[in-house]
C-alpha cells in the first residue's frame, strides 16, 4: 500500500478497495494519469486506485515522474520532546535531497545537521518512506520519496535556523504542542509519519 501526497490531497494505492471518497480499479496507467487528474483540478480529496499488481502498478505510477529521493529525521531529546523546523510559515520535520554517493542514514543525519544547527544526532532506525508530488518551474512533475529516521539528540542544544535555506524557526515540541501547534500548520505526510511514529512507540 502506498501513501501520496497531491497538493494535500490523498492518493491510496492498494490491492484491495479501501473505503475512500473515490474508488477506482486499476486497468492500466491511464487509471493514474485520470486519477492525478481528478486530484489536481476537481473538488476530490482522495482516491484509492487498487488493483492486484501493487508492485505493478506503483512501478507504473513512479514512471510518470522524475523522482527525487530525500531524507530526514524525527530528532527527539531526553524530555521527548521532538524537533521541528519552521518554512515558508508552516512547521516541518528536517529533511533535504540525498546527495550522489549518500547512503539514506548519511543523508539524514547530515541534513538535520545543517537545517538545525544540531551535531552529534544519533540515528535509531528507519520509520518509513512518504511520498508527495509537486511541479517544478519548467513543467517537470516529481515524486519525492522521503526516507524518515527516528533519532536522538541529548547533548548541548546548538539548535539555530538555517536561514539561507529559508528556515526562520528551530523548536523542540511535546506530545501536546504538536498536536495544537504544529498539525494545523503542517503538511498532511509530515502528519502522517509523526502519528505513525507515535503509535509504533505505544505498541
Amino acid at each position: 500500500m502506498y501513501k501520496v501526497f497531491v497538493n494535500e490531497k490523498k492518493l491510496l494505492l492498494s490491492k484491495q478497495s479501501e473505503e475512500l471518497e473515490k474508488k477506482i480499479s486499476y486497468e492500466s496507467f491511464t487509471t493514474l494519469e485520470i486519477a492525478l487528474d481528478l486530484l489536481e483540478n476537481t473538488s476530490v480529496k482522495e482516491i484509492n486506485v487498487f488493483g492486484e499488481n501493487i508492485d505493478e502498478i506503483w512501478a507504473e505510477f513512479q514512471n510518470l515522474f522524475r523522482i527525487i529521493e530525500a531524507a530526514g529525521g524525527l530528532v527527539n531529546n531526553e524530555k521527548g520532546d521532538m524537533l521541528f523546523i519552521k518554512r515558508l510559515g508552516k512547521w516541518d520535520l528536517p529533511k533535504g535531497k540525498m546527495e550522489k554517493g549518500e547512503s539514506r542514514e548519511e543523508s539524514a543525519v547530515r541534513e538535520i545537521e545543517e537545517e538545525t544547527g544540531l551535531s552529534n544526532v544519533e540515528l535509531v532506525d528507519f520509520i518509513n518512506t512518504t511520498y508527495h508530488i509537486y511541479i517544478e518551474r519548467n513543467g517537470d512533475k516529481v515524486l519525492k520519496c522521503t526516507h524518515w529516521f527516528d533519532m536522538n539528540f541529548f547533548g548541548e542544544d546548538t539548535s539555530k535556523p538555517q536561514i539561507e535555506e529559508g528556515i526562520t524557526e528551530v523548536a523542540w515540541k511535546n506530545t501536546t504542542q504538536i498536536e495544537n501547534e504544529v498539525f494545523p500548520s503542517t503538511f498532511k505526510n509530515i502528519e502522517l509519519i509523526v502519528k505513525e511514529f507515535w503509535s509504533s512507540k505505544t505498541k
